[in-house]
């Protein structure tokens, strides 16, 4: 899921790609996607992008003399799972572009779209930030760190401090892999009790008797949680690229996947918090770790795996594997004395279900009994198209 870092890396696409491009008529919104339109018509005009924890906001511009006349017009987005913003031509446009703004003539027509493969995104008209989210974590860090020792004493920081750092009214712009990096840095067992790890951190005051320069260096040295939540997003900007990739085949994807130190890597563990999502870690999950819940440690990839370690939830018991399936994995084909034994009643049964069988062809073939021919109902059925998707 795009977080932080990935929001800001797409406003920076957006404000790098569409500097000096002309934008014209109207925009254009897939029949598929259940947002909003956007009711936004101009001969010519701009657009900007700014970004705030998880929301960006696109700003339609008119230019001087444009028609017809329109005030600038603001949309907020929210990613989701997979949303992004890409340029393309406009007769090339890819797939699930679900917003499309379109450049005016002369010259080669292109469109900045809006591409959310699994339409978790969201859009909304006005340009206002979503209210209850906190200061960014990144641009508005003095005001986070206040914003969160403010308030230590709501009910959020009695949880777990790995849900405690999803939650957007104090950490806007922290999810899944910021969360694991941060946690790992400082060795703190991500179900600690969210209020024990923060509170410690008001307590801390660098000496009066220190320069500015030494107070700067003492903190990028020595950088507490909220720091991280300030400076690893920022590691994770200047990567550069699009940060979390949806596709592993993306050269920046490379860059960012050799930056991780925890999330997903080899020999860390994970397990899943009570929103169940999957937090990775080392070493003691915490005295708040879900009871029951088990913890798998991630192998590296020439390792052999168990069921266990490739899947978080094994599938119920099954009957014995068949001969072949027996064969393909390697295992000593059962023999007449291994199988279960069955029982008087169980023979019987399967003996009157072969022969009540046998009576029911016969009757077909004679014509007794014909089988019905059901015609199904698909007036109910609704299909989506999938040309704009």
């Amino acid at each position: 899921m795009p977080e932080g870092p990935e929001l800001h890396l797409a406003s920076h696409f957006v404000n790098e790609s569409c500097r000096g491009l002309v934008f014209g008529g109207c925009v254009e919104k897939s029949p598929i996607s259940r947002n909003p339109e956007v009711p936004f018509e101009s001969s010519a005009y701009h657009i900007s992008a700014l970004a705030r924890g998880k929301e960006l906001r696109l700003t339609l511009s008119p230019l001087p003399g444009a028609q017809p006349l329109q005030e600038p017009l603001a949309l907020v987005f929210r990613f989701g799972m997979s949303g992004s913003f890409q340029l393309a031509p406009s007769d090339a446009l890819p797939p699930h572009a679900h917003l499309r703004f379109y450049t005016a003539p002369p010259g080669p027509r292109l469109a900045l779209c809006f591409v959310d493969i699994r339409r978790f995104g969201h859009w909304e008209l006005g340009g206002k930030w979503q209210p209850g989210r906190g200061p960014c974590v990144l641009l508005e860090y003095e005001q986070f760190r206040e914003n969160v020792l403010r308030n230590l004493v709501d009910k959020a920081f009695d949880r777990p401090i790995c849900e405690a750092l999803l939650d957007q009214r104090f950490f806007n712009g922290i999810g899944n892999y910021l969360r694991a990096e941060i946690l790992y840095r400082l060795k703190i067992p991500p179900f600690e009790k969210a209020r024990t790890v923060l509170e410690a951190l008001q307590q801390r005051r660098l000496s009066p008797e220190l320069t500015l320069s030494q107070k700067i260096r003492s903190k990028l040295q020595n950088p507490d949680l909220l720091e991280l939540c300030h400076l690893v997003p920022k590691e994770v900007i200047q990567l550069g690229g699009k940060g979390y990739g949806q596709e592993s085949g993306e050269e920046d994807f490379a860059a960012f996947r050799a930056w991780l130190q925890c999330y997903g890597m080899a020999g860390m563990s994970s397990l899943r918090d009570r929103h169940g999502r999957t937090i990775w870690f080392q070493g003691d999950p915490g005295p708040l770790a879900p009871k029951g819940g088990r913890s798998h440690k991630k192998k590296s990839k020439g390792a052999q795996q168990s069921p266990e370690d490739k899947m978080e939830d094994p599938p119920p018991p099954s009957k014995a594997p068949s001969k072949t399936r027996r064969t393909r994995r390697g295992l000593p084909e059962q023999t007449t004395a291994q199988q279960p034994k069955r029982t008087s009643l169980q023979k019987d049964s399967e003996v009157s279900q072969i022969t009540e069988k046998r009576k029911r062809r016969g009757r077909q073939a004679s014509g007794l009994c014909r089988p019905q021919r059901i015609k199904a109902d698909t007036s109910s059925l609704e299909t989506e198209g999938t040309s704009a998707s």
